[in-house]
């Protein structure tokens, strides 16, 4: 691994820098791991087989562990005195061994003290496991990093009763009953695997089964275990599983390579799955779903993450990572895959309008904080804060960027050559780009600069038209912020598609010094400072269509006038830009309403928006799921990101006239919408197609709007569906229509619908997340107030991550008016969140710090608030190296 720097004297943690990587000087050719689960502690034994690594100097070993009980020490069979090693807080040391040799090792560990739900900890009726990134350290002493692969045989040891269901990666080869009541499982993992990948579960499960058979006609036991009270909530997961398994057999050519592949259902977890070799763990709320306690959104997710997590069997297990600067090249490729699949799922503009969505409105507000980093990092001191949007988002988007510069045909042998050529090895993203150039003949060098350089590039672009020559200029410029490992970025190479759209439908044309033929659009290459690309046969002026598709993540500056954004929106056949060009008129008239509003004037509503949004409902043949998105305002998080500095109350107020203004506007059409929509949806059966979703969604817009119109009748058409709904989808829309209404008259029936929730849902710890989240974002300045009293509810669980985000979280990221408010009561109530998480669950804990990481960004009053926190947090005595690094950087910046 990288080594570890720390300044003479200092206290604070070590930082961990990419250039100093060197290789360990043992390598684990074999892993025996002997669990002996007792009511109170588990005994772990294992026996390490060593082999040196002539190539690195050094005589002992550093074995990782933290918060072990060591029990005994032996070097081939022969205890080793207390001269011959030495323990601290983080390793082992053991100064002296053989060339090859057997270590073996016996720990106590205590799952059910383990709050960081890190290692092996107790979760409910379990005992579950996880590792990544450096979990298994706190299971047993071990070279705990990614390039040390080895081959796992483990023992699991239990009460029957207690514990009936036995589990580990790879084919269980063993399984009997013991005396007193006990019974055993070995499983054997054939692949070699970091300590990051391992995984065990012990405890009282029960299970649903599948088959699947794959290309070359191997048979696979996939396995689902829950809860008993959760078997119904399976079989959506398992038809996605087998979904993922096809999917990947024919576009990547890729085939599962164990007899067994098992998800577990675990209530309790940091993050949302993880892809343990053969023994998926996952979040509850990324396998359980079911029509009457379900979204669709809940749906599509457990999709996704399912194929994501299986994905990952090639990429980022059987090829992984060489150390953990490298973690985009398992999960920026595996995001980009699972993205694909999803979007081949459903509707392809729809899933890219999303992920774009999620891209510019958090990942770009990353990349403008201090805790920007490049997708390569250069450094770090706690890898757990580097499991960030950067890595996975815009990790994804330079993946996509390599696809839609090879084309899909040479991808597929860029990522061949990849696998076939690393599999069973630990290895960089330069490796996986290698392959891309080695298929293509391309020179990646230039492109490298997207994973070493941090920040979102800005690109300025201006046009010329030439009306004697029919030609059409446009010329870039493209920049980038200085970050802290860089202050003067080169130029990236960027590709933007180009399309231009004429007084009636798209142009053809062509690109000056290419030999391609006239065509509807161009990708064209942006590589330097400054660069100008000029369009032949253009007999009209045009409409530029830039960064189709979203070809970069970019943010892009083009003047547009309002009447060009409508003439995109008539003709452009791309979802994206057609989507984009709407959101852009909203933000001009949110602008506008914000200078009103400011002024003590009332603002006056577009007549042509408010054409636009009547004829996209008009539109029969547009697919209502974009629709839906077509409809929804910029996010106050989006547009918070785009401000100069932030003005909450202004963007709040702002955006609420304007939702309000279109829903009186159009109140006649959204309720001719919801009336027809309604029609269909309650004739028939609950279905999770993409035909069934869009309608529910376009549906639940419609609602969203006519409630904003505050007319009685309206929230009384919310009740009614909230009473009638057969799925959580139609039914959640409307608690939340209803909840998040202000309108005093709506008091008693808000009241009356929150415990009619609660009362049908108390028993059910997803749907309840639901609840809490609601009420944590109604807008209104009681909010604080009312998720303070739901903190204490018997209901809630102060250490479940997914308890936290519905509450904690929901609140400070997703009721901004509230959380900001000038009191800087919300700034307070987070603190001390942060500070009573920071040595119970440290992850969570640092992740829940990011809207104050931005601090620098609002006025000068809500900055010396927030400041005023973020100095208290770091004063704490014991500060985990979680929230040491995040608010070291944030006060730095």
């Amino acid at each position: 691994m990288a080594s570890e720097q720390q300044a003479p004297g200092s206290d604070a943690p070590v930082k961990i820098y990419l250039k100093d990587y060197q290789q360990p000087n043992f390598w684990l050719r074999k892993t025996e791991l002997e669990f002996d689960i007792q009511d109170t502690y588990v005994d772990v034994l294992s026996r390490l087989s060593l082999e040196r690594n002539t190539g690195v100097a050094g005589e002992g070993v550093r074995l990782h562990g933290e918060e072990l009980e060591l029990l005994s020490l032996a070097l081939d069979g022969k205890a080793l005195s207390d001269a011959d090693y030495r323990l601290d807080t983080e390793a082992l040391h053991i100064f002296s061994l053989p060339d090859h040799c057997q270590l073996e090792i016996k720990t106590r560990i205590y799952p059910d003290k383990n709050t960081s739900l890190e290692g092996l900890y107790q979760s409910k009726l379990m005992l579950c496991t996880q590792c990544e990134a450096e979990g298994f350290r706190k299971i047993t002493y071990y070279l705990d990093r990614p390039d040390v692969m080895s081959e796992f045989f483990v023992r699991i040891e239990a009460d029957q009763q207690q514990c009936p269901v036995l589990l580990a990666n790879g084919n269980k080869v063993d399984a009997g009953e013991l005396d007193n009541g006990r019974h055993f499982a070995c499983w054997h993992d054939p692949h070699l695997k970091p300590s990051y990948l391992f995984a065990l579960v012990a405890g009282r499960l029960a299970h649903i089964d599948d088959h699947f058979t794959t290309k070359s006609g191997r048979e696979i036991l996939l396995r689902v275990f829950v809860e008993d009270k959760d078997l119904d909530k399976c079989q959506h997961a398992l038809d996605s599983l087998k979904y993922a398994m096809r999917w990947d057999e024919q576009v990547y050519g890729r085939e599962y390579d164990l007899d067994i592949y098992m998800i577990v259902a675990v209530d309790d977890f940091n993050m949302g799955a993880m892809e343990n070799k053969g023994l998926n763990i996952f979040n509850t709320s990324c396998v359980l779903a079911k029509a009457e306690t379900s979204t669709d959104a809940e749906f599509q997710r457990v999709e996704a993450v399912v194929a994501h997590e299986y994905f990952h069997n090639w990429s980022g297990n059987r090829v992984t990572c060489r150390d953990w600067f490298q973690l985009s090249l398992k999960e920026g490729f595996t995001v980009f895959r699972d993205a694909e699949f999803s979007a081949d799922m459903g509707s392809r503009t729809v899933k890219r309008v999303e992920d774009v969505s999620l891209l510019r409105s958090l990942q770009f507000a990353e990349d403008a904080g201090p805790m920007a980093h490049a997708v390569q990092p250069d450094s770090f001191i706690e890898i757990s804060n580097f499991y960030t949007l950067t890595i996975y988002e815009k990790g994804a988007e330079i993946v996509r960027m390599i696809h839609r510069l090879l084309g899909p045909e040479l991808f597929r042998k860029g990522s061949d050559l990849y696998f076939e050529r690393h599999d069973g090895q630990a290895v960089t993203i330069e490796d996986f780009v290698a392959a891309m150039a080695d298929v293509s003949g391309r020179d990646f060098s230039q492109f490298m600069r997207w994973y070493k350089q941090a920040a979102t590039p800005e690109v300025k672009v201006e046009a010329e038209y030439d009306s004697e020559a029919c030609t059409y200029t446009l010329r870039f410029r493209q920049h980038c912020r200085a970050t802290a490992e860089c202050q003067q970025k080169l130029p990236f190479l960027i590709p933007i598609d180009v399309g231009l759209i004429g007084a009636n439908g798209k142009l053809a044309f062509a690109l000056q010094g290419s030999s391609a033929e006239p065509a509807t659009e161009f990708l064209v290459e942006l590589s330097e400072a400054e660069q100008h690309f000029v369009f032949e046969h253009v007999n009209e002026r045009p409409v530029p269509s830039l960064l189709r598709g979203f070809s970069a993540p970019v943010k892009l500056d083009f003047a547009y006038q309002s009447d060009e954004l409508l003439q995109l929106m008539a003709y452009e056949d791309d979802g994206f830009c057609r989507w984009d060009a709407g959101q852009q008129l909203m933000i001009r008239e949110i602008n506008s309403a914000k200078e009103k509003l400011a002024c003590g004037q009332q603002p006056e509503l577009n007549q042509q928006l408010v054409e636009l949004c009547r004829s996209l409902l008009a539109d029969r043949k547009l697919d209502m799921s974009l629709l839906s998105l077509m409809l929804s305002l910029p996010s106050e998080k989006y547009l918070a990101e785009i401000a100069t500095e932030v003005d909450v109350e202004a963007i709040y107020n702002a955006r609420n006239w304007l939702e309000s203004a279109l829903a009186i506007a159009l109140k006649t059409e959204f309720h001719a919408c919801y009336t027809r929509l309604s029609e269909l949806l309650f004739a028939a059966e609950y279905r999770s197609d993409a035909a069934s979703v869009a309608r529910r969604s376009l549906r639940n817009k419609a609602l969203h709007y006519l409630v904003l119109t505050e007319e009685p009748a309206m929230l009384e058409l919310a009740e009614q569906q909230f009473q009638r709904a057969s799925n959580m989808s139609d039914e959640l829309a409307a608690f939340k229509a209803i909840v998040h209404s202000c309108n005093d008259a709506n008091t008693s029936r808000r009241e009356r619908v929150i415990e009619q929730f609660y009362d049908r849902w108390h028993r059910e710890a997803l749907v309840m997340n639901h609840w809490f989240s609601v009420q944590a974002t109604v807008p209104s300045a009681t909010a604080l107030e009312q998720v303070k009293k739901l903190s204490q509810h018997s209901a809630y669980d102060k250490l479940n991550p997914n308890k936290l985000r519905s509450l904690v979280a929901a609140f400070c990221a997703g009721n901004t008016r509230w959380f900001h408010d000038i009191s800087g009561q919300g700034y307070r109530f987070l603190a001390d969140e942060i500070l009573r998480l920071n040595t119970a669950n440290p992850q969570i804990a640092s992740r829940l710090l990011t809207p104050l990481t931005q601090w620098r960004r609002y006025d000068q009053d809500r900055q010396a608030l927030m400041k005023v926190e973020l100095e208290r947090i770091k004063s704490e005595a014991n500060l985990s190296k979680d929230v040491f690094e995040v608010i070291s950087k944030t006060l730095e910046a």
